[in-house]
């Protein structure tokens, strides 16, 4: 891919919310709550939910807040309904945005996500405005250290990776959204450690920014992401003006 890098984006997210604990813990509770509606509590039969306990321990989250998500999202503790919801929308120049987020008042986040992007000179669109343009990948980063490139590389063939690539400090797979879990899975059979994996919106096609722009969009990116109830935030824009 060219020009500005998504996932430079995702670890400058996940580096910023290490220092935002009271964040980061409500992020990952939300999808764990989520989760366990979706599936049922059973982590072994659940892999989705396997693996936001796994994040979860692995920044130290108590696990009496870990069983409460759990118990929350099967219905065994209050009433409140959390809802996964995704809103498109347009940043300034023109850059297409794809916002998820977890809540327990659709209102409320709806409203916060309109101000943010009139804020910084953009628009909340409609459902399908902007997500044609985007393409559903489970991308998994493995830093080089733990692995060979051309065992990673056999890999990423004999498990349908959709795309290889090699950035600069790790291999990043892209495999089949759908696929993401089970891949996982595989991994860890292997004894192969993960740096980190997700389920992220692809631009199939981007637009070129100067400098001074994308800094702006990234000002905008970076105010959804502290928002709330936001979970991801996924863009179109690329350094380099075309």
């Amino acid at each position: 891919m060219a020009g500005h890098s998504k996932w430079s984006t995702i670890k400058r997210k996940k580096g910023a919310l290490d220092q935002k604990r009271g964040k980061i813990f409500s992020t990952i509770s939300k999808e764990i709550t989520v989760s366990s509606r979706l599936g049922g509590k059973d982590i072994d039969s659940n892999p989705r939910l396997r693996q936001a306990v796994k994040k979860a321990k692995s920044l130290n989250m108590p696990n009496s807040n870990i069983d409460k998500a759990i118990k929350k999202g099967v219905g065994e503790l209050d009433n409140v309904i959390i809802e996964e919801v995704s809103y498109e929308g347009y940043g300034p120049f023109g850059v297409a945005i794809l916002i998820e987020a977890i809540t327990d008042n659709k209102n409320r986040t709806v409203a916060d996500i309109r101000h943010a992007l009139s804020k910084f000179g953009g628009s909340l669109g409609q459902a399908g405005s902007v997500s044609w343009n985007f393409e559903r990948n489970g991308i998994i980063l493995i830093d080089k250290n733990e692995i060979s490139e051309s065992k990673i590389f056999e890999f990423s063939i004999e498990n349908d990776c959709i795309e290889f690539f090699e950035d600069e400090d790790c291999y990043r797979l892209h495999f089949n959204s759908n696929d993401l879990y089970n891949k996982l899975d595989v991994l860890e059979k292997l004894s192969i450690k993960v740096d980190s994996s997700f389920l992220a919106y692809v631009p199939k096609d981007e637009i070129g920014l100067s400098e001074d722009e994308n800094q702006k969009v990234e000002k905008l990116l970076e105010f959804l992401d502290d928002l709330e109830d936001v979970q991801n935030v996924f863009s179109n824009q690329s350094l380099g003006k075309n």
